[in-house]
């Protein structure tokens, strides 16, 4: 009997396993004591994406925090694992789109017209008001 799902050494593959909670059957068996405990991975995962939010502008690896929350998460609500999924699955095409020699081909050639560009213009404002340093600016 075929399945969906592909298992190595008894553990289903990441992106395989089912959807649902992932708590210890213990934890499951009891309704308070489950509820509980999504309420405290809610609250743990909630902590993590805001602070990666607050390390978008800062510094800091603001989206790679905001994507372990969302794996926090994914350990108990379905709705994570599914952005989760969709998640990876975007990921993986644009970067099997980023090494198709055309597209490289591309994105090379743009760049390069990007910076020509903007040396022209760099170029232009150089030749027509000259360098002058802030720091030697004369009050007039």
């Amino acid at each position: 009997m075929a399945t969906d799902e592909t298992e190595v050494d008894g553990v289903k593959g990441d992106s395989e396993q089912g959807l649902g909670s992932r708590a210890p059957e213990f934890i499951k068996a009891r309704r308070a004591l489950h509820v509980s405990w999504q309420v405290g991975v809610f609250i743990i995962g909630l902590a993590v994406v805001v602070a990666g939010i607050i390390m978008l502008p800062l510094p800091g690896p603001g989206w790679v925090v905001i994507f372990g929350g969302m794996a926090i998460w994914a350990t108990e609500f379905v709705w994570a694992q599914l952005v989760l999924r969709w998640t990876k699955r975007k990921v993986t095409e644009a970067a099997q789109k980023a090494l198709d020699p055309k597209v490289r081909r591309r994105n090379i050639i743009l760049t390069t017209i990007g910076l020509v560009i903007v040396g022209v213009l760099v170029g232009i404002y150089v030749w027509k008001f000259g360098i002058v340093m802030p720091w030697k600016i004369k009050d007039q």
